[in-house]
């Protein structure tokens, strides 16, 4: 009867497959070279033209020829393309990724996971809405564990520029704009209060509204102290998530 056959042992395998005593030192390497090179991508701004080498370096923290190395490996990958006359401007490999992610991006992979905390730490009905026209639509929704609680339905049309989520929505439209987030107490139901904020997209526009709805006679100051951050907080994690500047949001929050 043969034997099965032995597995090599550690000391048997090529050299080449063993790790190294330097490969710690070579990986700590190669991530601080990647985090550079994200750096000199932050560098350019939406106002700049072509910068130099130069200033990409002075922008980065970086000695010239670190970043001319850096410069020439993103540009070999499309990263940076390099004018005739020796400025830099960012390449079309970023343009090419921003369309990946806009199509790949699922609104349910964000929404869902931020009113299941907003529920979870609110113990209140977490909802998410779109504008459509002159209305809003519900489009997810998570109920509250309490016995009473609101009562709404996925897919119900609710008119816009009324209660917490209805104002939210047109936040921007406003002169001046509100707060955030909106509290609304019997806007649009009166025995309901809520609470809401918007999430903008990559380009700036509001693609929905996030926030908890509360029965009036629980929406005290402590229920009010509770939620208004927590809406906030998702409505910020969501706009970026989503490719989108929360400044806009930061800022009417800190009015």
């Amino acid at each position: 009867m043969r034997k099965p056959a032995r597995s090599a042992p550690v000391h048997d395998l090529p050299a080449t497959t063993l790790p190294g005593p330097g490969d710690a030192a070579g990986m700590e390497g190669t991530v601080r070279a990647v985090d550079r090179a994200l750096v000199i991508l932050k560098a350019f701004h939406e106002e700049d033209g072509a910068l130099t080498l130069a200033e990409v370096a002075r922008r980065a923290g970086l000695h010239l020829t670190t970043a001319l190395r850096l410069l020439g490996t993103l540009e070999g990958h499309g990263f940076i393309t390099r004018l005739p006359a020796g400025g830099y401007l960012l390449g079309p490999t970023l343009l090419l990724l921003g369309d990946v992610f806009r199509r790949s991006l699922r609104l349910e992979d964000h929404v869902m996971p931020a009113l299941d905390r907003l529920r979870a730490e609110s113990r209140e009905s977490a909802t998410f809405f779109v504008r459509e026209g002159d209305q809003r639509r519900c489009l997810f929704r998570l109920d509250s564990p309490q016995l009473v609680r609101d009562h709404a339905r996925v897919g119900e049309v609710q008119p816009l520029g009324r209660g917490a989520h209805g104002r939210a929505l047109i936040v921007f439209e406003d002169t001046p704009p509100p707060r955030l987030p909106i509290i609304s107490r019997g806007e649009r139901l009166r025995e309901i209060a809520a609470i809401a904020a918007p999430v903008l997209d990559a380009t700036g526009a509001v693609v929905g509204s996030v926030g908890i709805s509360v029965p009036l006679y629980r929406f005290d100051a402590a229920a009010e102290t509770l939620c208004a951050p927590l809406v906030l907080r998702e409505a910020i994690a969501m706009t970026r998530a989503m490719g989108g500047d929360p400044a806009p949001i930061q800022a009417l929050a800190a009015k």
